[in-house]
């Protein structure tokens, strides 16, 4: 679990050929420049940044580490700019090269305390100060079903509640809206939203969006 990439074989098999529906929510980048540059990390295939740019964002980047999905999103949307991560979480930008990360449904496939701090210490870096992490993860879910499986896979494998294996194969993690709030606590958090999502495999879910600024 301490590998952000250590799932790639699932996303790029079945992973590939699901529907990710975490909504954009655009009041959020009113006060950004249309020529803001963007970065969608873990963007899968290209939804958000198709979204933006039919917004009228002109410099949008993805990159993800599954090169199924970006082959995905190059066939739906071939004029977007995505790229296969290689090493996650290391991002071959310079520091300070994006007004705004965007970090969508990502934290939840990234099971490890650790590797989920080392992913948000490398998006605060390419950052600009005062720039913008936008996230969108799920959290605890309160159903019997979900209590069952949070209590399964901490006992099997000693993991933080929250933690669960999905029935097709991968391992994810539901979080603590205050443990999610604890890993952007160097930065100034500016809003935050309760919403609620249909997951990769159809069911519905509680999940929070998070607005913070880098200092």
């Amino acid at each position: 679990m301490r590998e952000i990439g250590s799932q790639v074989g699932y996303w790029d098999g079945v992973g590939a050929t699901k529907t990710f529906t975490h909504p954009v929510h655009l009041e959020w980048l009113d006060g950004v420049r249309r020529n803001a540059r963007i970065l969608d990390y873990g963007c899968g295939y290209g939804r958000i940044m198709a979204e933006l740019t039919a917004h009228g964002f002109t410099d949008v980047s993805g990159v993800d580490p599954s090169p199924a999905l970006i082959s995905r999103g190059r066939r739906l949307w071939p004029d977007l700019r995505v790229e296969v991560l290689a090493s996650p979480p290391t991002l071959p930008y310079a520091s300070a090269s994006f007004d705004v990360v965007l970090l969508f449904a990502v934290l939840t496939c990234v099971p490890d305390g650790d590797a989920q701090r080392a992913l948000i210490a490398e998006l605060v870096r390419v950052l600009v100060p005062g720039g913008l992490l936008y996230v969108s993860d799920p959290v605890l879910s309160d159903d019997e079903r979900n209590r069952a499986r949070y209590a399964a896979h901490a006992r099997r494998f000693g993991t933080p509640y929250g933690v669960f294996a999905t029935d097709d194969g991968v391992v994810c993690r539901h979080h603590d809206v205050t443990g999610l709030r604890a890993l952007l606590a160097d930065l100034d958090r500016l809003d935050e939203r309760r919403i609620e999502v249909v997951t990769m495999n159809g069911h519905r879910s509680p999940a929070v969006q998070l607005l913070a600024r880098r200092r």
